[in-house]
């Protein structure tokens, strides 16, 4: 039996010890508040809202909430995230996405402060990580790496792949296990000879977007499987990108789906918040 790698309980490690820094903050009289901005009222993005949300309740840090109109502006969304950048009780803030079609993702992305950028996706927070300086990291890969670390999974030296290329996902992802002297390879729906690059994997990340692509096939006997996927099946059950009634056998570790990479995102966003609060 493979070990099952708990996000629900890692990342709840993690809020509690969010929560003791928070107050330990708060007796120095800094307070942490983090902005959300949400566009529209696309169903999964309200959902995501709330557990952010509730987790900012939990480990006691402020939030603020704006729900605008689909029919919302760029300009006016804009406008928005100037007042936020300026308004010095803001340490983070995070603009929901997907955005409608008629707003341009890039210029709200590259609109908000660095510094409040607690998404980890503005192009300094991007450089920054490329060259090994500080600052924030997109959450889901950052969650990715302490659900290995966490669970005792050396990446020193290992063999890792990566198969998605996305600015939040594939790429940090890379950059994230070089950082901790992982070997790395990114691989991708061009990628030729998939299954053979897949199977090299000691460290396999998952980030493609198709249900249940990635079977035992794919998988190197032993293999750590981390899938970054997450879609309804035809049952209407959540599945990822990992077929993982086919693969929990052949690897020594894997996280499901639900409750093993998602926790971790909203994890690390509140990690990030506080580091902005921390750091002001």
């Amino acid at each position: 039996m493979p070990q099952i790698i708990d996000g629900k309980a890692i990342s709840a490690t993690i809020k509690d010890e969010l929560k003791i820094k928070v107050e330990e903050l708060s007796a120095k009289g800094i307070k942490v508040c983090l902005a959300v901005i949400q566009v529209g009222n696309d169903p999964a993005s309200s959902v995501y809202v709330g557990n952010k949300k509730k987790a900012c309740a939990y480990i006691g840090i402020d939030s603020l909430a704006y729900e605008l109109p689909e029919e919302t502006t760029q300009e006016e969304l804009l406008k928005l995230i100037k007042e936020l950048n300026d308004k010095e009780e803001v340490n983070g803030i995070l603009v929901q996405l997907p955005l409608p079609k008629h707003i341009d993702e890039d210029e709200i992305i590259r609109a908000i402060d660095p510094k409040k950028d607690v998404d980890g996706f503005h192009p300094q927070s991007v450089g920054a990580l490329c060259i090994g300086q500080p600052g924030f990291v997109s959450c889901t890969p950052a969650g990715i790496i302490q659900l290995l670390k966490r669970s005792d999974i050396e990446i020193a030296g290992k063999e890792c792949v990566v198969i998605g290329r996305s600015n939040i996902v594939g790429k940090p992802m890379a950059l994230l296990l070089l950082r901790e002297n992982g070997t790395v390879t990114v691989a991708h729906s061009k990628t030729k000879n998939l299954k053979e690059t897949a199977k090299r994997a000691d460290i396999l990340v998952v980030a493609v977007g198709k249900p249940k692509m990635i079977t035992r096939e794919y998988v190197k006997e032993g293999a750590v499987v981390i899938d970054v996927g997450i879609h309804r099946n035809e049952s209407n059950k959540l599945c990822g990108d990992v077929d993982y009634d086919d693969v929990a056998p052949v690897c020594s570790a894997i996280t499901p789906v639900p409750g093993g990479v998602g926790p971790m995102t909203i994890a690390m966003l509140m990690h990030n918040c506080v580091e902005a609060g921390d750091i002001r």
